[in-house]
């Protein structure tokens, strides 16, 4: 499998979208009602989420294409939505990170945090924050493995239902 990343354009909302959907259900699907989640995807996970997110110089995303398909993406967001969580002066957040289920394993999301590194050290960030599901314990041992600890519990809503959340944080 060859994978390579480029920035995302608008033209990759529709794709983005449909993997961010399906990446999603697989993990979640099953924590939530039918009504919360189809209202969760609703608002977050549409072309137009996407859209307005890539139109953002403030969201720069990356995506993965392994022999020419999506496979995943990561999404930046500068400044952190969760900086006063933290003392560092600069954090930027990764607000997603996803691949496509089917290759989980792969190297995919190593690619993608290699990225989303490279490029917070570009900017003259001191700090990456994220948030994670309490009990998505596969990409709590992801995170680990590039220095993230928790610094906080935070709720994460999908549609009505509040979920358990860690927020991360790695200091550069």
């Amino acid at each position: 499998m060859t994978v390579r990343l480029r920035p995302a354009i608008l033209e990759d909302a529709p794709a983005l979208a449909g993997l961010a959907a399906d990446a999603f259900v697989a993990a979640f699907g099953h924590l939530y009602r039918p009504e919360d989640l189809a209202a969760f995807l609703g608002e977050h996970k549409t072309p137009a989420a996407f859209a307005r997110a890539l139109a953002d110089p403030d969201k720069p995303t990356q995506l993965a294409e392994a022999d020419g398909t999506l496979a995943g993406y990561c999404q930046l967001g500068m400044p952190s939505a969760f900086a006063s969580k933290s003392e560092a002066i600069r954090p930027v957040e990764i607000k997603q990170l996803y691949c496509d289920p089917a290759l989980t394993g792969r190297g995919v999301g190593a690619m993608l945090m290699n990225w989303a590194l490279g490029r917070t050290h570009d900017l003259g960030c001191d700090a990456v924050q994220l948030s994670v599901y309490s009990e998505n314990y596969g990409a709590q041992r992801f995170y680990a493995r590039y220095g993230f600890a928790k610094i906080a519990d935070i709720d994460f809503w999908v549609g009505n239902q509040r979920d358990a959340e860690f927020l991360l944080e790695l200091r550069l």
